[in-house]
């Protein structure tokens, strides 16, 4: 909803978290001419594309006193499983620099995405906008209706507080682990973790090990740890049966139904009746939502990883819009739980409606229209039949919800090509599970994007090569 007639306002912004959210929230709002502070718990940009070799001290993550490696979940081989040329930003695409120290591969490792951030962050001055090393310990709407922000710099006990118009979260939702509960776990003798500690393959040499969930991390972690592993079993709750059994192209590794029991013995026995000795449980099993800094009074809540009420994915109706959240939607295809979707475009654009909301240029539902829209949401899903953790999954209708927050923005939708493109590649991956990386049949849409994003680009918006 835009307004013709509107009294400008520059805003005093708090952005939690300088990773990709966080950067192109922080850019949106100096745009429209807000005051903006970011607030970085780590000592660089990046969030979640931070590699860290180092680990959580407990292997579930379920410890709260355990010592937290924040942000990164990524593991040593990760590449990225949609090309770059739907990766990047919207005026700022993830091209290849040609320079030699660089990952020119269309699908590139999780560097070069770090490597494409901090040039973000350069090309858009955005460092001076950074407190670094700073945690933001609590969140909360004074009386007056602004925000007090309480924030702790790197070890020191000494919290400062600061007065915002505004709060955007962007805290990225990659360091809880979500753990399912097994039979029979607590007297089990073999080892649990959490794809969130895995980092190299090594450690499981010659180990019999299971990985529960049939996502990205599942897929890629497993043809990891094939490599040295005795054998992987990977545990599926969406897999088709027909696919159940010993992999095509591998020796040592087996799909099966979702885990049935454990047992003192070591023994694992599957749904359908199998069994397996093991010696490693991982739980490839995603994430929860945590914001254990923000006070809401309860006006926001997280209950069984819904985070909500929340209109279209970003604002709680009683405090809109001036608290948001980026970044929470999650896009994997129905047909498959393999994550595929131009994230970095999703968060460019909430960050753009925010900044423009905020400003007064454009114009929100009243309160009681939004909760309407958020009561339709839920009671859709649960027509469905679909849980309330899957609130935030928006699935095959990922790219609808891209081209209506585009229109709220007042900007076109998405070019054709980026969505022929993500179809294309998730075509490939069905055809080419290995190899869809290095493989691929779609070079006329490569041409298309190519000739577009360059053609696209502002000039003061290019990187020198």
């Amino acid at each position: 909803m835009s307004s013709s007639i509107f009294q400008f306002r520059s805003c005093k912004v708090a952005v939690i978290g300088a990773g990709p959210g966080g950067l192109v929230a922080a850019r949106e709002l100096r745009r429209e001419s807000h005051n903006v502070v970011v607030f970085e718990r780590q000592d660089q940009v990046g969030g979640t594309w931070v590699y860290h070799p180092c680990v959580d001290t407990d292997p579930l993550g379920s410890d709260p006193a355990r010592t937290i490696v924040y942000s990164s979940s990524l593991y040593s081989s990760l590449r990225t499983n949609i090309p770059r040329e739907i990766m990047g930003f919207l005026d700022y695409p993830f091209l290849s620099t040609g320079l030699a120290d660089r990952d020119s591969r269309r699908f590139p490792g999780h560097r070069e995405v770090l490597l494409f951030l901090n040039d973000f962050t350069t090309e858009f001055r955005l460092t001076d906008l950074i407190r670094f090393k700073t945690e933001v310990v609590y969140t909360g709407l004074g009386e007056d209706g602004k925000w007090r922000v309480r924030s702790r710099k790197g070890n020191d006990e000494e919290e400062i507080e600061e007065i915002f118009d505004a709060v955007v979260v962007c805290n990225g939702h990659h360091t809880h682990p979500r753990i399912p509960q097994i039979h029979g776990i607590d007297a089990w003798p073999g080892k649990q973790m959490h794809s969130h500690i895995y980092r190299i393959p090594e450690p499981f040499r010659d180990q019999t090990v299971i990985l529960i969930g049939n996502a990205a991390s599942a897929h890629d972690i497993s043809r990891d740890i094939s490599q040295v592993a005795k054998e992987v079993h990977v545990a599926s709750r969406s897999a088709k049966h027909n696919l159940f059994g010993k992999q095509p192209g591998f020796d040592n590794m087996w799909l099966h139904p979702m885990i049935e029991s454990v047992h003192r013995d070591g023994t694992v026995i599957f749904q359908d009746g199998s069994r397996v000795l093991a010696d490693v449980i991982m739980h490839c099993t995603g994430y929860e939502y945590h914001f254990p800094f923000l006070d809401t009074d309860g006006l926001v809540t997280v209950e069984d990883n819904r985070v909500g009420p929340l209109y279209k994915q970003i604002f709680p109706p009683a405090l809109a819009p001036w608290l948001s959240f980026v970044g929470l939607p999650w896009m994997r295809n129905l047909a498959s739980d393999w994550w595929q979707a131009p994230l970095f475009t999703v968060f460019e654009l909430q960050s753009q409606w925010i900044a423009g909301l905020l400003s007064g240029r454009i114009g929100l539902p009243s309160q009681e229209e939004m909760m309407k829209d958020v009561e339709a949401s839920y009671s859709s899903l649960e027509a469905s039949g679909t849980p309330k953790r899957y609130t935030h999954k928006l699935g095959d209708y990922e790219f609808e919800y891209i081209d209506w927050v585009a229109a709220a923005c007042g900007i076109p939708r998405i070019e054709s090509w980026m969505k022929k493109m993500y179809h294309a590649t998730f075509d490939n991956m069905k055809v080419r599970p290995e190899t869809y990386r290095d493989e691929w049949d779609d070079d006329d849409l490569v041409l298309e994007a190519q000739k577009n994003l360059r053609s696209d680009i502002p000039l003061d918006a290019i990187s020198p090569l």
